[in-house]
């Protein structure tokens, strides 16, 4: 909670130096894609740390590095030194390629098996919540203080987080991690199992197909600043705004899977649609007020699916190999993402942000459609016989 909120202090400020110090979309988009390019060519040799090594200590290390790395922002002034920018997210993104599939492979590990889609429900809320308050306050801390103070938040909110962390006696791993995990074979043997469940290939594929669409985040400052005449703080609330979405969007999603998560590929389903018809209104919105309606719509939905797909994963795939699952997840999001928002932000250079967003929307929708029909048989199937086997059985039977 404390590392969410403090994370989106930085990017609001983040955003505010780059649009200020070149005025250009395509520099946004950039940004963007150095974090998911990092985070896409080193996953696969994180994914074999968080299942090799011990993952509460890859975790407090993690947060330790970035809080170290976000210091280094503070060495900005002027529009020489916008390498940098680049330089320190990109180390940043590192460090946070590690951090992520090791919170999502532990988690079945820290709760009860009845508990997971609770957990699960309260996990992706409380990023919507921190995306909103994060966001909010990062809004008008950096408009009415300065973006160095925003950069500090930020790195405390890595401290606090690491010691929390430190403070966890549960184990974070079921069993000894495989110590002689070679690289090679660990690829080798997570592509196999992907390919023998067709129910996980349907999960990997939502949120790198999701991804396709998300780089319309690039056009949010750009809305903000150039077309609403609303600065840092309508920044901010256009992230507060999708914060919101992702708070209710995970609660709905659990609300909606029914007995035995039969319901699970159908929900998934709408909530890529919602996401793409939000996007496609925030593109329509005439003011700032029916934009914000507009991007929480989008994030209902966005926030449904990036839940559903990770709680779907949790309770099908055995936690020897789910470190090195979720870090392929997380691969495939990161890359789509990056490509997206450069291409989101090259074409707001060219055709204006209110058009792209109303494209990528159409994105979105185009996607939920082929997912949808893709994943035909696995919704059949999971509707008559329920998702699969909680972790502890999944296990067993392997």
């Amino acid at each position: 909670m404390i590392s969410l909120g403090g994370d989106w202090f930085l990017v609001i400020a983040l955003f505010s130096l780059v649009e200020e110090l070149t005025g250009s979309a395509l520099a946004i988009g950039f940004l963007l894609l150095v974090q998911d390019f990092t985070s896409f060519a080193l996953s696969p040799i994180a994914g074999v740390l968080v299942d090799r090594l011990d993952r509460r200590r890859l975790m407090v290390v993690a947060d330790v590095a970035r809080a170290a790395l976000c210091l280094g922002f503070l060495l900005l002034q002027d529009g020489g030194s916008l390498w940098i920018v680049y330089l320190l997210y990109a180390a940043m993104a590192a460090f946070s390629t590690v951090f992520f599939p090791a919170f999502s492979a532990a988690m079945p590990n820290l709760v009860d098996d009845e508990d997971l889609s609770t957990a699960n429900a309260l996990s992706g809320s409380l990023w919507g919540t921190m995306l909103a308050i994060g966001a909010g306050l990062g809004g008008i801390v950096t408009a009415a203080v300065g973006r160095d103070a925003a950069i500090g938040i930020d790195a405390v909110s890595f401290l606090v987080s690491a010691a929390l962390l430190g403070g966890i006696r549960r184990p974070f791993t079921r069993g000894a991690p495989e110590a002689h995990l070679r690289m090679r074979a660990a690829a080798i043997e997570t592509v196999q199992y992907a390919r023998r469940d067709h129910r996980v290939l349907a999960l990997l594929a939502v949120k790198g197909g999701w991804a396709l669409a998300g780089g319309v985040l690039v056009v949010l400052p750009l809305l903000a600043k150039d077309v609403f005449d609303a600065g840092d703080l309508g920044i901010g609330l256009l992230l507060a705004a999708r914060g919101v979405g992702a708070l209710i969007g995970p609660f709905l999603g659990r609300s909606m899977l029914g007995h035995k998560d039969r319901r699970l590929f159908t929900v998934i389903g709408l909530s890529l649609s919602t996401f793409g018809i939000g996007y496609a209104l925030v593109g329509l919105a005439p003011g700032l007020g029916l934009a914000l309606a507009a991007v929480c719509l989008a994030h209902i939905g966005g926030g449904g699916q990036w839940m559903l797909s990770s709680y779907g994963l949790q309770r099908i795939v055995p936690d020897r190999i789910r470190g090195r699952i979720f870090a392929f997840d997380f691969m495939l999001v990161t890359l789509t993402f990056g490509v997206s928002s450069l291409v989101t932000g090259a074409l707001s250079d060219a055709f204006g942000p209110k058009p792209t967003a109303v494209g990528l929307g159409v994105v979105g929708l185009a996607w939920a459609a082929i997912w949808t029909w893709l994943t035909t048989d696995v919704r059949r199937a999971t509707t008559l016989e329920g998702c699969g086997a909680p972790p502890e059985r999944a296990m067993t039977l392997r």
